[in-house]
């Protein structure tokens, strides 16, 4: 029995409950509290003597904060035993859609609010939805502004100057109210906060992101040549482009709009974002081996993107996929993002992904910037090179550890830390065949002090099977809140190992009632590690548009050197939310257990052993991302996937039915490349361009050149800079062994004046990151745990 008190909410954040004898523990809504197993344990004694108590604080999303905050706060359980509280549906939901909707318009009491630049078509778009549902329509220009000052807008700017009208402006909108109406906002207003404030606290505020050239073009056709804050000789093309901080700044939800769309077409798109934004709980995930019971109306086993990111790994062995399809861009759409940046296609592809309940615009934005901000060598942060012919070369190494793991984890942590609950300690446990580990000891180096004081992570690499270079970066990345350790065996052995200690939950259980801690994963079998990989895919389709290499429409191939699947995952996503690529063409080493699978179906790990090349980082066998496309091609298949994995666990081999192999070959080619001709590629590659392949990106050139059949383009992902392999580069260009550092055969090759040029980060920190060491041990799943809690002990104690 689980006593519980309620008493209404006087404070602004938090109530408390405790006293009133319940028999079921309510259950709360993932946005208000994500997932965190929180155990409470008694001392000897029972209840009535002192005991250890477990606080827990329900996080809210702003949007939900008063409903939050008139049903809940935190919870004191008292019990005789181990009690684990997984909270995952809202004790509030009912009245959340009550608050939410009503059976006469969308958004019940609540205003749509239409924000944009002026010639966006607010006014249009705002009549148009009034109609379709039924609400009042109010246009701040003529219905709130003119009507306060007897004048015209245009009068009165010109009668008070810029500064003084936004504050008029502002004041004017701060004394007006409405409910259940659609605004059209003026394009200044979002210049003041205080007025957005007063708007957002009863609205959805839509931004409707019109493209530049189509407000321009209708800022001629309405002769207006002059805006709020446009002194006498600024563009108004720079004008609009420096508004676009404010709007950025303020909206609930984006309108996308292609060029050239009718206001009717704009509308419909207003109000299916407004249906996702209201909707909180429509996107959620499944395990790949999740099997839906019969005639199952309660999803209790889906998780929320939040969920997802937090646990790392589902409780039954499975990954995290989505439970719906894929968003899909319109071809409009995507050729609106041609002339964009990589951060303005980043956040416009992830806006689609992540549900702004789980993580709100405004503050994905905000991460965005800073991951791809000024950490990165390359202002383009993932540029696509031509190479020859129609192969092309998809430069990922441009972040601050030289490798396409950058991409995703300098965003990943801080999709993380927003994620957490604020009262829990986190250890991220990471497996890494080279490059993984020391990208995400930076990537969480990166975070707020406060984040680093609750969140570590600890990454296990083959202390033998990974450069030297490698080896060097991983030590010298251990920072106040990461740490490196050395494992005498493979890959394979780590990955497996943290997954197991992953599914013990005796262990982490234990972890968690001690220490307050629980465990998560940065590995790509994380979600939210994977999903940024699908923003390079398909921004290195956009690039060669925007260059003049092919036209939006026309297919690619894409080669990429694959060990664990994720990357190449990725470009699938990709293709799903609608670049146009043709084949996925997998490249192996001489560990190719993948190119065997993709040939025949047949995924064979007896009698195969990890064999150590100059590719380390795709020296893997069992490929756990695999899963996940199975997955998808077996219609969601939990069963199948369930039976195929626990069957590789058990006897090492599974095979797929022959239509599961034939709808794979439809999209997928893979060969794989010896030693000598990786080396020889390399070679050959730098004598003909001047271009120094690293030993990745060497093997899928390798395959690329056979597989390819000259039709349409290639593009050959490059995941790692040449410097991080200098042994295997020096004897593929023939340059004499000598018998020096890392950092000796570093500066040697970045006197070859070569392209890509040097990677400046690695030169910097290769000294330094030599003479640091790290921990090492056996082979041994209970070795490595007792790591784990010692690191927790230092960190968390």
């Amino acid at each position: 029995m689980i006593n519980f008190k309620f008493f209404p909410l006087q404070t602004p954040l938090f109530t408390k409950i405790s006293c009133l004898r319940i028999n079921k523990l309510p259950t709360l809504h993932p946005r208000l509290v994500p997932v965190c197993h929180m155990f409470t344990r008694l001392k000897p004694g029972g209840l009535g003597q002192k005991s250890e108590k477990t606080m827990l604080y329900f996080n809210r999303c702003q949007h939900l904060k008063q409903i939050t905050q008139r049903c809940f706060s935190s919870i004191h359980v008292k019990t005789n035993k181990y009690v684990q509280l997984i909270l995952s549906r809202t004790f509030a939901l009912a009245e959340l859609r009550k608050s939410w909707h009503s059976t006469h318009t969308l958004v019940g009491d609540k205003n749509i609010v239409l924000m944009g630049p002026p010639g966006a078509g607010k006014t249009t778009i705002g009549r148009i939805i009034g109609q379709k549902l039924g609400c009042c329509v109010i246009d701040v220009d003529n219905d709130i502004l003119e009507k306060t000052w007897n004048m015209s807008v245009s009068e009165k700017l010109q009668e008070v100057g810029n500064e003084q009208f936004l504050e008029e402006e502002g004041k004017a909108v701060l004394n007006f109210s409405a409910s259940g109406s659609v605004i059209s906002l003026t394009g200044s207003n979002p210049m003041h906060d205080a007025s957005m404030w007063h708007l957002k606290k009863n609205g959805i505020i839509v931004y409707l992101d019109v493209p530049l050239i189509d407000i321009i073009n209708r800022l001629k056709s309405m002769k207006i040549n002059r805006i709020v804050g446009q002194n006498f000789g600024t563009p108004m093309k720079d004008l609009l482009a420096f508004r676009r901080q404010y709007y950025k700044k303020w909206y609930d939800a984006r309108v996308f709009c292609e060029s050239g769309a009718s206001p009717e077409e704009v509308a419909d798109k207003v109000l299916n974002a407004v249906k996702r934004y209201q909707n909180v709980d429509s996107e959620t995930f499944i395990s790949t081996r999740h099997i839906w019971p019969k005639n199952c109306k309660q999803k209790n086993s889906t998780k929320f993107f939040s969920e997802a990111v937090i646990e790392g790994l589902a409780s039954d062995g499975g990954l995290f996929v989505p439970e719906k399809e894929f968003p899909k861009l319109s071809s409009g759409e995507w050729k609106g993002l041609v002339g964009a940046t990589y951060i303005e296609r980043a956040q416009i592809l992830l806006e689609k992904c992540i549900h702004p309940a789980d993580i709100p615009a405004a503050r994905l934005g905000e991460m965005i910037e800073t991951a791809y901000g000024k950490n990165f060598a390359c202002s383009r942060i993932a540029p696509v090179r031509h190479l020859s012919g129609n192969q092309f070369i998809l430069e990922l190494f441009h972040g601050p550890t030289g490798s396409f793991k950058d991409l995703s984890l300098q965003l990943m942590p801080h999709l993380f830390a927003h994620c957490i609950l604020p009262n829990c300690n986190y250890m991220i446990l990471v497996a890494t065949s080279g490059d993984t580990g020391s990208a995400v000891l930076n990537g969480f180096s990166h975070l707020n002090s406060n984040d680093k004081k609750r969140i570590a992570v600890v990454t296990f690499f083959p202390e033998n099977g990974v450069s030297d270079f490698q080896k060097a970066q991983i030590i010298g990345s251990q920072k106040e809140n990461g740490w490196a350790v050395g494992v005498k065996s493979d890959f394979d052995f780590c990955q497996t190992a943290v997954k197991r200690i992953f599914n013990d939950s005796d262990f982490t259980g234990f972890l968690t009632v001690e220490y307050g801690t629980v465990l998560s994963s940065a590995n790509s079998i994380n979600w939210g590690r994977l999903l940024p990989q699908v923003i390079y895919h398909a921004s290195a389709y956009l690039d060669l548009v925007s260059q003049g290499f092919i036209s939006f429409g026309s297919p690619v191939d894409v080669c990429i050197p694959t060990g664990n699947f994720g990357n190449i995952l990725a470009a699938v996503y990709a293709k799903l939310m609608g670049i146009p690529i043709r084949k996925f063409i997998c490249a192996s080493n001489q560990n190719h257990v993948l190119t065997d699978f993709i040939k025949t179906g047949h995924y064979d790990l007896r009698e195969r052993k990890l064999v150590q090349t100059f590719s380390p980082a795709i020296d893997i066998l069992k490929s756990s991302n695999l899963e996940r496309h199975l997955h998808l091609m077996a219609n969601k298949d939990g069963q199948l996937m369930t039976k195929l994995f626990n069957q590789l666990e058990d006897q090492c081999h599974f095979q797929i039915e022959k239509i599961l192999v034939e709808k794979l070959q439809q999209d997928f080619v893979a060969d794989w490349c010896s030693e000598e001709d990786c080396l020889a590629a390399i070679n050959s590659t730098y004598n003909a361009s001047g271009y120094i392949l690293d030993p990745h990106t060497a093997v899928a050139k390798v395959v690329a050149d056979r597989m390819q059949d000259k039709t349409c383009p290639v593009i050959v992902s490059s995941t790692a800079h040449y410097s991080k392999f200098s042994p295997a580069i020096m004897q593929a260009l023939k340059i004499k062994e000598i018998n020096q550092t890392s950092s000796s055969q570093l500066y040697l090759l970045s006197s070859y004046n070569a392209l890509p040029p040097p990677h400046g980060a690695l030169l910097e920190r290769t000294k330094q990151q030599e003479k640091m060491e790290c921990q090492v041990c056996s082979a041994d799943v209970n070795v490595l745990k007792s790591h784990v809690e010692r690191l927790i002990q230092k960190q968390f104690m």
